[in-house]
């Protein structure tokens, strides 16, 4: 019996033993834990180009701002996804525009920052469009805004109307990145800024943190864009958005019954407001001699079948 006790008391005491060295701490190096992915801040390099200028990203403020958008841009994913498979469609309509009216074509990518290229995008207070105008600014740049028709939905005419709000602010700094940052702060935000700062471009300025973080996201939007494969976006071309053929209806005289209207163009009331959002109600009223342009999709090219044309092959991995 006195055996069988001993023989129990040292096997507790040999687990015991166990117990402790198991659960003491240890000094060693721990290894990596088991994870899907692992997390990183994305390289980039010590410089980039936007406005036809380049801009140094050594100094270490603005290696950290245009770090923070570059990084949450490539980590916020889906936006910014959406916002390449857009590109493919509103891309070919409004970089021609910026073209003809002088303005440099980067400006394409802040639309992308104001409405992730969106056409029915409002935002909480009310900006409206691809380029986000408020009802008094876009009235101030030739748009025609009421209960009927809003043209801030209307791509070509925003896109004419943010590109007059560009050159105007251009006359006025003379530098496209404080042309950039004033369409976000307003341009006595920047005026009051170049004057009481004795700056000339507003990536020198200290301006509202979310001005601050919009013109880096300019340039953080174009990075990612220009390659969006090194940024971990792979997309093939079947994924864009495919662009859809329209034809252009000139209307001269009042539509009653818009829904009445497209059965006749042989489209349906949905798609007639799709590819027209700007047309707000379901009448059209013609005044004071004014014309109106409604684009009608072509049925033939409304399907994902067969290639379709790729815009920028830098966003697409099936070369």
């Amino acid at each position: 019996m006195t055996k069988k006790y001993l023989l129990l008391a040292a096997g507790i005491g040999l687990a015991s033993i166990v117990f402790v060295a198991y659960n003491a701490p240890r000094n060693l190096k721990p290894e990596l834990p088991m994870m899907l992915s692992y997390v990183s801040t994305p390289r980039f390099s010590p410089q980039t180009e936007v406005y036809g200028e380049t801009v140094d990203l050594t100094r270490y403020d603005r290696h950290e701002r245009f770090e923070r958008e570059l990084t949450n841009m490539c980590y916020s994913n889906t936006n910014t996804l959406l916002v390449i498979k857009r590109a493919n469609r509103i891309f070919p309509i409004i970089e021609p525009i910026l073209k003809e009216e002088g303005v440099p074509e980067d400006f394409k990518y802040l639309c992308c920052i104001e409405s992730s290229l969106d056409t029915r995008a409002l935002s909480p207070v009310k900006a409206a469009g691809l380029w986000q105008f408020m009802t008094e600014t876009g009235k101030r740049y030739g748009l025609q805004i009421d209960s009927e028709v809003d043209e801030r939905y209307n791509i070509e005419k925003s896109t004419r109307a943010a590109c007059r709000y560009f050159k105007e602010a251009y006359e006025k700094y003379h530098d496209w990145h404080s042309v950039s940052a004033s369409y976000n702060a307003g341009q006595n935000g920047i005026s009051r800024r170049t004057e009481t700062q004795a700056q000339t471009c507003a990536l020198d300025m200290l301006v509202p943190e979310e001005t601050s973080r919009y013109i880096f996201r300019i340039m953080a939007m174009k990075e990612i864009m220009s390659n969006p494969y090194h940024y971990g976006f792979v997309l093939y071309s079947d994924q864009l958005y495919r662009p859809i053929a329209t034809r252009a209806i000139t209307v001269k005289t009042s539509i009653p019954n818009i829904t009445e209207w497209a059965k006749k163009q042989g489209v349906s009331y949905y798609h007639l407001k799709e590819f027209n959002p700007w047309l707000r109600d379901n009448k059209l009223t013609v005044r004071n001699g004014r014309t109106y342009t409604i684009l009608i999709p072509e049925a033939s090219d409304m399907k994902y079948d067969g290639a379709f044309p790729v815009y920028n092959r830098a966003w697409v991995m099936d070369k």
